[in-house]
């Protein structure tokens, strides 16, 4: 073998400590940012919150949705396996109910992923894929509960969407006043889920529409922008 050989067969040199320990640093800051003040925070808190300048935070995370993204990745992991649990419930009813109770428990715990499961973030591609399949698997929840008649058949997917819509709201408004108000509202939407229906609903929304709710602009400030120091 050749010293040349010897060379390309080296492994690449590691990434520095401390670019490891600062992007550490910026997750563990956005991940207290978000679930304290939302997806609304701007990227300069987060900088705030790390102790660094906000170039740092623009060198790791090129754009606010790649940000959310590696910070919401577990939870979104959990959103997924939820929906997973719920099928392997032998009463599907159960498993349904089970289902949305978690979910909204999970927006209660964590103003930042109460936001992320209101919001689609196009390109971020994990995230949506695993939202995507959670969204799969809710189909099949849905129609498991209506096939043993526990669940009203106009009941539509988009309703999941309106319930995390109106729970986020309820866990806003409430804070830490009423920490569990949104137990009682949830309570209330499942057992209106519930067949026999006392009355028809109005039409659910379109699903393209519904979707262009869901997308929301950047707040500004929050573009990305070229490094200007070292990380």
């Amino acid at each position: 073998m050749s010293p040349g050989d010897q060379h390309s067969d080296a492994p690449a040199q590691p990434v520095r400590s401390d670019v490891e320990r600062n992007r550490g640093r910026i997750l563990a800051a956005a991940r207290t940012v978000f679930g304290r003040d939302g997806l609304g925070a701007s990227m300069a808190s987060v900088a705030r919150e790390t102790g660094v300048g906000i170039a740092t935070v623009f060198r790791h995370f090129p754009t606010k949705e790649a940000l959310v993204a590696a910070v919401f990745s577990d939870r979104m992991d959990a959103y997924a396996d939820a929906v997973a649990t719920a099928l392997e419930d032998p009463d599907p009813w159960h498993g349904f109910t089970g289902y949305i109770e978690a979910a909204c428990a999970m927006q209660a715990a964590d103003n930042g992923f109460a936001d992320v499961l209101t919001m689609t973030f196009p390109t971020a591609r994990a995230m949506e894929k695993r939202r995507n399949e959670a969204y799969e698997g809710m189909v099949r929840l849905i129609g498991r509960a209506k096939a043993t008649g526990r669940l009203r058949e106009d009941f539509d997917p988009s309703d999941l969407v309106l319930l995390h819509m109106a729970n986020l709201g309820v866990v806003n408004a409430c804070g830490d006043a009423a920490p569990d108000a949104w137990r009682r509202v949830v309570a209330l939407m499942i057992q209106s889920f519930e067949a026999p229906a006392r009355a028809p609903l109005p039409a659910s929304p379109e699903h393209d529409a519904l979707y262009r709710a869901m997308l929301r602009a950047v707040p500004a400030g929050d573009i990305a922008r070229k490094p200007e120091q070292n990380s």
